[in-house]
């Protein structure tokens, strides 16, 4: 019989290529989401295959799987400060009651549950780059904190389940991945960049665009994520990133670099409150542990992402 393996989130963008990597390998995979920022067109292609379903539900409710359950994924949260400054209380409470939710379950079936923590649990890093023994920076009643507070707090309630009742855990502390899939409407820099550019409006880059920020492709991210819940048992946070930094005006140019026919000027807008003016992760620990270090260089990267979106645009 084929592992068992619940997903969270699997109508998102990291949450579907999860989908994806897990059935690929032969597990029995169970799709979960409320669609509150997902969409079925992410997995539509894997329905009406043989060991896939997919379940329309809010994981903050009790969750009920039957049979067994070997491994369970978390990654139902809003992921871009578009997605939780709009729904700001679901955000807190997807982090917490469906935290929650899915350890009891992780508890009650003896599963290993994996859960998507931030880079955001750093806040505005006084310490660069940033190690997983960073306490961070984070401001707990900014509009951020929603998000920020809501993975700090997934990490401490997994934590007290791994020492209290001795639930297998592992934590993933995902710094800014991109790539196919991810929503023109996100509001992150590379979807609302190459999306701009495309349909010649000026790309708006917030500050002076010095703040930076570090890319990591999806499928870099996945083989992270799939690495550490399989071929490991560490039950503390670790990062996964990409660890070459960028500023974002500088990443704007390359956007527009790859899309020469574009009239895009690029425009400077306010920062928004408490935006981290630096973020680069430290994975020292992921190369120890996992043998792990991304591969898709950002030039790829970005060209990758760009046939998406330019098909996802115009149909071609």
């Amino acid at each position: 019989m084929p592992k068992r393996v619940l997903i969270t989130g699997a109508a998102g963008f990291i949450g579907s290529h999860l989908c994806d990597r897990f059935w690929e390998e032969g597990f029995e995979v169970i799709g979960m989401d409320n669609l509150s920022t997902g969409t079925l067109e992410n997995i539509a292609h894997l329905f009406g295959r043989a060991r896939f379903s997919f379940f329309h539900y809010d994981v903050t409710n009790f969750i009920h799987v039957p049979s067994e359950l070997d491994y369970i994924l978390h990654f139902a949260s809003p992921a871009s400060p578009a997605d939780y400054l709009r729904i700001p209380i679901q955000t807190l409470k997807v982090g917490a009651l469906g935290t929650h939710k899915c350890l009891g379950l992780a508890r009650a079936k003896g599963a290993t549950i994996l859960l998507a923590s931030t880079s955001e649990v750093y806040g505005d890093p006084l310490e660069h780059p940033q190690k997983e023994s960073y306490w961070g920076n984070v401001n707990p009643v900014g509009v951020r904190g929603v998000y920020d507070e809501a993975k700090r707090f997934m990490e401490a309630m997994a934590m007290a389940y791994h020492r209290a009742h001795g639930v297998s855990i592992r934590i993933v502390r995902i710094f800014n991945t991109y790539g196919p899939r991810m929503r023109l409407s996100d509001g992150r820099v590379l979807p609302n960049f190459i999306g701009q550019a495309l349909k010649n409006e000026p790309l708006t880059v917030y500050g002076d665009g010095s703040q930076t920020r570090s890319f990591c492709f999806i499928d870099d991210m996945v083989e992270g994520i799939f690495r550490l819940l399989i071929y490991s048992d560490y039950p503390l946070p670790v990062n996964l990133g990409n660890p070459e930094e960028v500023s974002i005006l500088e990443f704007a140019n390359e956007v527009l670099r790859f899309i020469p026919e574009s009239k895009s000027e690029i425009v400077f807008l306010p920062l928004p409150e408490d935006d981290p003016k630096v973020r680069r992760p430290d994975i020292s620990l992921a190369r120890e542990l996992l043998n792990w270090e991304p591969k898709v260089t950002r030039s790829e990267g970005i060209k990758r992402s760009i046939d998406y979106f330019r098909h996802k645009i115009f149909g071609t």
